[in-house]
């Protein structure tokens, strides 16, 4: 049967042939009617001689193959299966085979790799809620860590924290609906529009966007704590002077949720929760939508609020927070021997990322290129890097081999400017 246009001759009573089994599971097979004669079926494998009434058929005509002798064939076309069961009953059949098709497979054309940009940046910070404040901020080694003024903190051994003293909504969010959500909310959604008005994208480019290409990826570490501890201390009173948003609103994807009902955008949408890495996660993540062309425009990001009595109370717990409450401002020293622990902040950060040729096309102020990144993992300790450093330089190559592999970006090591270590 190597030959690519072969021909089995019909056999009697092979019943137990293996080849016949085979054959009966072809669909374009030729079944003759069962035999009367024929030579005996040997169960050891011997041969088998073409039974009498092949002969003596009258019906079809293989002379071709088989000299002037005629092969009778009864083919049942409506019920295909009915020829395999009886090609396995015994009754004599022939098989031509087809010749071999060559298989050509299609080639995908060349694409042009989509290139991501930020466009937007949002802020709502201890040092500022304003891009520009902000990193002026920075620059002059301004701090924005001062004593606990939300509640009163005096039972704890740490009374400090990266707290936002003040922060109108006016002009950004309903007042009805920023009374009942969260912190953690309130600033993501603030942020968020502070990055489309940063962006250029004003109601005029928003009405041309087209929505379902337009995503929201911004996480939270914590959620809605606040609102759910609400929640709990109403209950001690009564169900019914719970708020009855406590639970939505204190799950970290609802921030997202809400700011893109507000805007009308029907693209990817969901959070990721990785404690301190948690915005990088979403920026990872949402660049990778646009880059698979998923989405043209993505607002990406984390916010949190945690500076709660038990959101303090559980990292002093931990004993991971700083003591340094006569000096404040000098308390957050991750490189210094002197070091006893760190300090807990507040605040939203939130980049509007797009694909580059639609940001040309709408004449968008570009501030960078996304280049790529990296997901990885210490698997050593909940809060510890490892000591001997051994994994840093795992991200660290592994990010780059991602830009040169997937952008042909010409870069070495010795030309990146600043490596983050934490988050």
């Amino acid at each position: 049967m190597a030959s690519s246009s072969s021909l089995v001759s019909p056999l009697c009573n092979q019943s137990q042939s293996p080849l016949l089994h085979w054959i009966g599971d072809r669909r374009k097979a030729f079944i003759s009617p069962p035999c009367n004669g024929g030579s005996a079926t040997s169960k050891d494998g011997g041969a088998f001689e073409p039974c009498n009434e092949y002969y003596s058929s009258k019906n079809g005509s293989f002379s071709s193959f088989f000299g002037s002798k005629n092969v009778s064939f009864n083919i049942n076309h409506k019920h295909p299966r009915l020829n395999r069961g009886v090609a396995r009953s015994g009754q004599a059949m022939a098989v031509a085979v087809e010749p071999a098709r060559e298989i050509r497979t299609k080639q995908k054309p060349p694409t042009k790799q989509r290139r991501v940009v930020v466009t937007g940046m949002g802020v709502v910070t201890p040092l500022g809620h304003d891009p520009d404040v902000f990193y002026n901020n920075l620059l002059e080694g301004a701090s924005g860590i001062s004593e606990i003024e939300a509640f009163d903190c005096a039972q704890f051994p740490t009374r400090i924290a990266g707290e936002i003293k003040s922060l109108s909504a006016d002009g950004w969010i309903a007042p009805k609906l920023s009374k009942r959500m969260d912190k953690f909310m309130l600033y993501m959604l603030i942020a968020g529009k502070k990055a489309l008005e940063d962006g250029g994208v004003t109601e005029d480019v928003m009405e041309e966007l087209d929505k379902e290409k337009c995503g929201v990826l911004i996480g939270s570490a914590m959620g809605g704590m606040k609102v759910f501890n609400d929640a709990i201390e109403a209950l001690r009173i009564s169900y019914r002077k719970m708020n009855p948003f406590c639970v939505p609103f204190a799950t970290t994807n609802m921030g997202s949720a809400m700011l893109a009902m507000d805007l009308g955008w029907m693209g990817p949408n969901y959070s990721i929760s990785t404690a301190c890495a948690t915005s990088n996660f979403c920026i990872l993540n949402a660049a990778n939508h646009m880059i698979r062309g998923e989405a043209d425009m993505m607002l990406c990001g984390g916010s949190d609020a945690a500076i709660i009595p038990i959101g303090l109370g559980g990292f002093v717990a931990c004993k991971a927070l700083s003591k340094r409450n006569g000096d404040p401002t000098k308390a957050s020293r991750p490189w210094d021997v002197n070091r006893d622990g760190f300090v807990m902040g507040e605040g939203a950060g939130v980049l509007l990322l797009e694909e580059l040729e639609h940001a040309k096309r709408r004449g968008a102020t570009i501030y960078a290129e996304f280049l790529g990144g990296s997901f990885t993992c210490d698997a050593y300790h909940m809060t510890e890097p490892h000591p001997d450093g051994n994994k840093l330089d795992l991200y660290y190559y592994k990010s780059l081999r991602f830009c040169i592999s997937y952008f042909r970006w010409q870069c070495h090591e010795n030309q990146a400017r600043t490596c983050n270590l934490h988050a």
